[in-house]
């Protein structure tokens, strides 16, 4: 799981501090106050993976676009270090060596597990683009934090005293040096947290009346929700299952209620369409027991929009990470809330970290309601609201008490309600003096 988040000079951000994730991570504000960009960060982290670039700003086919270094630097000045950290506390803890003292006064290596450590990397424009240090960080006094900086690696003891300096690399080749020995646990580690990540973002595929299935087995939904049936039909094929309630449930089954529960579908299925091959298929719904079942073409848009949302909460391996952005678009506000209810449950009950970015107050109350209800404790859950002030990103917690109450909520959060009650009493007063004059 992802335990924090930090910027500096990213994009709005001149300094995000460190922002800690919780199992449930929901960031709120208002438009172009930075909410997106702090989740881009763990984007851009995930895309570089594989690529021979220090860090890969993407294309039109990565998961995020940001154009160039020029481009994300924060005000555009290129002098600048762009730092980003994360934290993490692996699915295994990772296992390296590290020099202990022995009683007869020997030093020897000796297996030590990690179980949380930080990762902070800070780029400077050059040609190529270059790495001015990066730092792994632990949790322990007994481990002391691994450093590259002045073109060699050394590790740095807790009082922050250099204490070993045999691990000196005169050169930066590409990205090799993290294949070093005694940083090769945590790449891998680094590796195998991002490739359980995986993102939605706002804007989805437009619904098909037939969907041609090649046999894949997708890794996900797809960026923009394009791979939602292949999904489910790998499902199907490898009848994948999850739990609720103690009962086990196929997760087209779990789908299906879910559907029917937000009353955005009766009955649901996928079945195949007259087609010689055998590999064209229709989604096929009803909208109450009484309608006709239609394609999902012929549906409301809010239900092709959401369903990527719904399956990727299932089809997601457990103990992944999933980056929702707008997960509510062109829903109605009753459902906004129940999203609420079905995140708490992959939560809980599949081990999942949902960040999500949203604008919905719904899906907020309903959450505040189920903290005072106990479905979910407060601690598993950090709420933020993002703002701008001048082109630089601020991030607030909310805090929220065990009674889901938000001791500083900030002002006109979503608007302000209040105001246009008063101003329609208001013109409701005016005019009708004018009808009695």
């Amino acid at each position: 799981m992802l335990t924090h988040i930090r910027v500096k000079n990213f994009k709005s951000w001149a300094d995000s501090g460190q922002v800690p994730l919780a199992p449930l991570t929901g960031f709120f504000g208002t438009n172009s106050s930075g909410k997106s960009s702090l989740l881009q960060m763990l984007l851009l982290l995930k895309q570089t993976i594989g690529s021979e670039d220090v860090l890969f700003f993407g294309d039109e086919h990565s998961l995020v676009n940001l154009g160039s270094f020029g481009d994300v630097i924060h005000g555009h000045d290129t002098d600048a270090l762009l730092t980003l950290e994360y934290g993490c506390q692996p699915q295994s803890p990772v296992v390296t060596a590290v020099d202990r003292q022995m009683p007869d006064g020997t030093t020897k290596q000796l297996p030590v597990s990690i179980r949380h450590f930080t990762f902070n990397i800070s780029v400077r424009r050059s040609t190529p683009l270059s790495v001015e240090s990066f730092r792994y960080g632990f949790n322990s006094h007994e481990v002391p934090d691994i450093q590259w900086k002045d073109d060699r690696l050394s590790r740095i003891d807790w009082r922050g005293e250099e204490k070993i300096r045999g691990l000196e690399i005169r050169h930066w080749p590409g990205s090799s040096v993290f294949n070093h020995g005694v940083l090769q646990p945590f790449t891998s580690a680094f590796e195998h947290q991002f490739s359980h990540v995986y993102y939605l973002g706002p804007t989805r595929v437009i619904p098909q009346r037939r969907y041609h299935w090649e046999g894949t087995h997708p890794q996900d939904t797809g960026l923009w929700g394009d791979k939602t049936i292949d999904a489910l039909l790998s499902a199907r094929v490898k009848r994948l299952e999850t739990r609720y309630n103690e009962k086990t449930f196929q997760i087209e089954a779990r789908i299906s209620t879910w559907l029917r529960e937000m009353a955005l579908a009766y009955a649901f299925s996928l079945e195949s369409s007259d087609n010689s091959d055998g590999r064209d298929y229709e989604v096929r719904v009803k909208k109450d027991s009484v309608s006709p079942a239609v394609t999902l073409a012929d549906m409301g848009y809010g239900l092709s929009q959401f369903l990527p949302v719904l399956v990727l909460c299932y089809y997601a391996p457990e103990g992944s990470t999933l980056i929702l952005e707008q997960l509510g678009i062109h829903l109605h506000p009753k459902v906004q809330s129940q999203l609420a209810d079905l995140l708490i449950e992959v939560v809980t009950e599949r081990h999942l970290q949902v960040l999500v970015e949203s604008h919905s107050e719904h899906l907020l109350n309903r959450l505040q309601r189920r903290i005072a209800e106990e479905k979910i404790a407060v601690d598993k859950t950090a709420l933020y609201f993002c703002r701008n002030n001048s082109g630089v990103s601020a991030c607030e917690r909310l805090e929220v008490d065990e009674f889901g109450n938000i001791a500083n909520w900030p002002e006109n959060f979503f608007g302000n309600e209040m105001e246009d009650l008063l101003a329609m009493a208001q013109a409701q007063m005016e005019r009708q003096k004018r009808t009695e004059a």
